[in-house]
């Protein structure tokens, strides 16, 4: 069982809802499924990657 966290920018009005939970990899999903929806799997190095360029306004392709 992996441990969901609700990313700090959602909002309880419905938009913007992301949690994401780290196993052998890290797993995304969108909190308004209520945990039924699908779930994104990615490296933790693609996620350090995607996060570390959110921070620093990179644009990735």
């Amino acid at each position: 069982m992996s441990n969901w966290r609700k990313s700090t920018y959602s909002n309880n009005s419905g938009g913007a809802c992301v949690e994401v939970a780290t196993a052998d990899a890290v797993l995304i999903r969108d909190t308004t499924h209520h945990g039924h929806g699908p779930v994104l799997r990615v490296s933790a190095e693609a996620w350090r990657t995607f996060t570390h360029a959110i921070r620093e306004g990179v644009t990735l392709s």
